[in-house]
């Protein structure tokens, strides 16, 4: 099992940004295809963006535009860059290992991080 520590969640007023990284503990972090997922109070857990080993990305459409995912293999990290913030983003964010793109978490999610966004 992979092991995932997600940070950088805030309070932060609409149209802000945040940065999340999520470190992973393994050294095979470089071959995995990693996303980010979120969940809001009483909703389910929904993805938010994958990013393959060779660095293809893919995003759901509520943040397209808006959100950028990103990897530093060396630091065995993948970053969640949210730009334009909006209250219907805040939501416990997850990093995890994910098969494919868009596809289902291999078992190994983080603990979350906190984003609230509201003024």
């Amino acid at each position: 099992q992979v092991q995932l520590v997600e940070s950088g969640g805030a309070l932060v007023q609409p149209g802000g940004s945040l940065r999340l990284p999520c470190a992973a503990s393994t050294s095979s972090f470089s071959i995995y295809t990693m996303g980010w997922y979120r969940q809001a109070p009483g909703k389910q857990r929904d993805y938010v963006a994958g990013i393959s080993s060779g660095g293809t990305t893919n995003y759901a459409d509520s943040v397209t535009g808006r959100f950028t995912i990103s990897r530093d293999n060396a630091k065995k990290t993948v970053y969640l860059q949210m730009n334009s913030l909006k209250p219907e983003d805040t939501a416990v964010y997850y990093c995890t290992r994910i098969m494919y793109m868009r596809g289902p978490s291999t078992g190994s999610w983080g603990q979350g991080t906190q984003v609230t966004v509201s003024s």
